[in-house]
C-alpha cells in the first residue's frame, strides 16, 4: 500500500482552489441530490475535504447524526470549524480510508457520502471498502458519489481525458497522491450489492453525481 496522501497542506485553500478551477460546478455536483437525503438518520461521510457539505447537511437535516472519516486533520478541523453549529450531532475519525475498519457495534448506516473521494483510491481499494460499507449500511441505505468521469466519444477523448489526467498530475505533485487513473467504482458498488438509483451529469459528463442504495429489506 503507497502511504496516504497529504492534504493537509491545502485545507485553507482548498475552496478556492476549486472555484478557481471549476467555478460552482463541484458544489453544484456536491448537493444535487440533497433533497432526496431528507429522511435519513445515520450518515457515514468519507473524505468530504473542508467540510462544506457536511455543514449543510447538519443545517438541512436537523435530525441527522453524522460519523465523518477524513486521513486529513487538517481537513478534519476545517470540518469541525465549519460544523461547529451542530457538533453534538458530529463525530470524527482521522484515519486512512484505506485500511480503516467500521465499528460493526454503531447504528446501522442509512446514508454514505463520498464527494470526490473515490478517485483517490484503486480499483481494488474501492471494491474493498465498498463490501466493507455495505456490511454496515441499513436495508434502503443510500450512497451520495460525486465523482469525476471520462465519458465516451470525442469529448472523453479530447476534453476529459486530458483534464482527469491534469488533475492526478497537480494532486500527485501537491500532495503524494500516487494513483493516476479513475477506478472503476461502479463496478465496485455493484459488486457489493448497490443499485444506481439516479445519475446526473454536468460539464459534458466530465462529472457526475449519482446516488445509489442498498436492496430495501424484504419482510414476509
Amino acid at each position: 500500500m503507497n502511504p496516504a496522501p497529504d492534504f493537509n497542506p491545502l485545507a485553507r485553500l482548498y475552496r478556492w482552489m476549486e472555484y478557481a478551477s471549476f467555478g460552482p460546478w463541484l458544489w453544484w455536483c456536491r448537493c444535487a441530490f440533497l433533497r432526496d437525503l431528507q429522511g435519513c438518520r445515520h450518515a457515514l461521510i468519507l473524505g468530504d475535504g473542508d467540510g462544506r457539505f457536511t455543514a449543510k447537511l447538519l443545517r438541512t437535516n436537523p435530525a441527522l447524526r453524522v460519523h465523518a472519516v477524513d486521513a486529513s486533520p487538517a481537513m478534519l478541523h476545517a470540518l469541525e470549524r465549519r460544523a461547529a453549529a451542530n457538533a453534538a450531532r458530529l463525530r470524527t475519525v482521522h484515519a486512512d480510508l484505506r485500511a480503516w475498519q467500521p465499528a460493526f457495534d454503531a447504528p446501522p448506516y442509512d446514508l454514505i457520502v463520498t464527494h470526490f473521494f473515490l478517485d483517490c483510491l484503486t480499483t481494488d481499494e474501492a471494491a474493498v471498502l465498498a463490501l466493507n460499507l455495505h456490511a454496515v449500511a441499513a436495508p434502503g441505505a443510500r450512497w451520495l458519489v460525486s465523482e469525476f468521469a471520462i465519458p465516451p466519444g470525442v469529448a472523453g477523448l479530447m476534453l476529459a481525458r486530458p483534464i482527469v489526467a491534469a488533475l492526478y498530475r497537480a494532486f500527485g505533485w501537491m500532495t503524494g497522491l500516487a494513483v493516476r487513473r479513475l477506478p472503476d467504482y461502479e463496478a465496485a458498488l455493484r459488486a457489493s450489492g448497490f443499485s444506481l438509483m439516479k445519475s446526473r451529469s454536468w460539464l459534458g459528463g466530465l462529472l457526475l453525481s449519482q446516488l445509489w442504495r442498498t436492496a430495501a429489506e424484504i419482510r414476509p
